[in-house]
């Protein structure tokens, strides 16, 4: 693992209007990593990404992407630094064809997946390219708007919820995703519900609550720590 941080995050405190919803949130990401944010529903998690990218009202402390300082950039300036955000609620233009989806985000960055490699990754898509978005399922729709962001150069990539609704072999196959993507040198923070999907694709868990990191778990640390995750997570 190269040892150099892509993301680290100091005291992050995030607030929707009058809402206050993060409350001190630490974390780091060294390249090449995968760390998930653990949490029940409203912990903050989905929060803590969407404060990464700027999409949340006001946010106070420090969140370095690539060294950088970005608590008062724009969104679009925050991207450029190779952040590729995929929401839970997917974004796929139901009209457009699923080629044209994919071709959508600018180019962020240089070593972008090309079309080709992305369609060797995910094979559903080359099958499915001329098909309405709309007329995807809900495991395509969630691979294409993964896939939409390879393109852009991107190399940290904030993945909310992923397996959300999606049948347990999809679900699967977004594992083996998770784990090529990492091969080839991405970071990633996912948020996730699903702790058996999660739990060995990570190097660490973040357990949130109340807008705060309540544990910090290496995946050294896993089988000695599942009492104490159950009970936070409820799982």
């Amino acid at each position: 693992m190269s040892a150099h941080t892509v993301l680290k995050i100091k005291d992050l405190h995030g607030w929707y209007g009058e809402s206050h919803v993060l409350h001190g949130i630490d974390l780091e990401v060294a390249n090449g990593e995968v760390v998930t944010l653990l949490g029940r529903n409203g912990a903050g998690r989905t929060s803590t990404l969407r404060a990464i990218c700027g999409l949340i009202g006001k946010r106070t402390g420090s969140i370095e992407i690539q060294g950088q300082e970005t608590t008062s950039l724009e969104p679009h300036l925050i991207a450029r630094l190779g952040v590729g955000y995929c929401p839970e609620e997917r974004g796929i233009f139901s009209s457009l064809t699923c080629e044209q989806n994919l071709m959508l985000p600018p180019t962020l960055a240089e070593g972008g997946m090309s079309i080709e490699e992305i369609y060797t990754m995910f094979p559903n898509l080359k099958e499915r390219r001329n098909s309405p978005g709309g007329r995807l399922s809900g495991g395509e729709q969630q691979m294409l708007a993964m896939a939409r962001i390879l393109r852009t150069g991107a190399k940290l990539l904030l993945l909310d919820e992923i397996t959300e609704g999606l049948a347990p072999v999809i679900v699967e196959r977004l594992g083996q995703i998770v784990t090529a993507l990492r091969e080839r040198g991405f970071t990633i923070v996912l948020v996730e519900q699903n702790f058996r999907f999660a739990a060995p694709l990570a190097d660490r868990h973040y357990v949130i609550e109340h807008g705060k990191v309540a544990k910090v778990v290496r995946q050294d640390e896993l089988a000695a720590s599942m009492g104490v995750l159950n009970e936070l997570l409820g799982v």
